[in-house]
């Protein structure tokens, strides 16, 4: 991923926080049956642990899916993980008034994480993946559900139709895009539009993340 100095990650929190935030992540496995050679497939991933090489995040797919098939053979993935993201009008730039020396871009932020994928079979290994990753989401529900108030027999069918994965954190690479290459004048503008429009909830996130450039 093509990182300028001035859009790093300003923080390793910040990186934990987005793959938190927005767990959906891209999967890109080798796939030989793909003309391509490699295939794409979104997968809800969990990290319960310090982001580091060697710590692990945790997904499961229906064992339908081919996707880890090959992962014996190949076991090398990459996962993709897209925090907010917003359009910069340019007529958000102060300094266009001045000069009118400016474009449209894009904000956004991304994290890529390398790493080799280990395949679960076992039931207690996926069911241990399953109660994390539900209890994670299901935490600031009223009254959170429970793996355990599944019938036995149900949880066990469902159990036998996925696979558990396990990912092994090798390269992680964070790309902050949020105005950081604009004057201070220029970033407030930013922040009066993104939080004036008001269209899709990431404007107010990416109003946020700009502040955040200028504090």
């Amino acid at each position: 991923m093509y990182i300028p100095k001035h859009f790093g990650a300003p923080s390793d929190e910040a990186i934990e926080v987005l793959i938190k935030t927005f767990p959906l992540a891209n999967l890109l496995t080798a796939c030989a049956d793909e003309p391509s050679g490699w295939t794409v497939n979104p997968v809800p991933v969990g990290l319960f642990e310090p982001l580091a090489k060697g710590s692990r995040l945790w997904a499961h797919v229906a064992r339908a899916n081919p996707l880890w098939e090959g992962l014996a053979d190949q076991p090398q993935a990459i996962l993709m993980f897209n925090g907010p993201s917003a359009y910069i009008t340019p007529n958000a730039y102060p300094s266009k008034q001045a000069t009118h020396r400016v474009v449209p871009t894009y904000n956004y932020t991304a994290v890529q994480l390398t790493g080799r994928l280990t395949v679960h079979h076992d039931a207690a290994v996926k069911q241990d993946i399953v109660e994390r990753l539900t209890n994670y989401h299901e935490r600031e529900q009223p009254v959170p559900w429970s793996i355990n108030e599944a019938p036995a027999d149900y949880l066990q069918a469902m159990l036998k139709a996925i696979v558990g994965l396990e990912f092994t954190v090798e390269t992680t690479q964070a790309k902050w895009k949020v105005s950081q290459n604009r004057p201070t004048a220029d970033q407030q503008g930013v922040i009066a539009d993104l939080e004036r429009r008001q269209d899709l909830a990431a404007t107010a996130q990416m109003a946020a993340l700009v502040r955040q450039t200028t504090s």
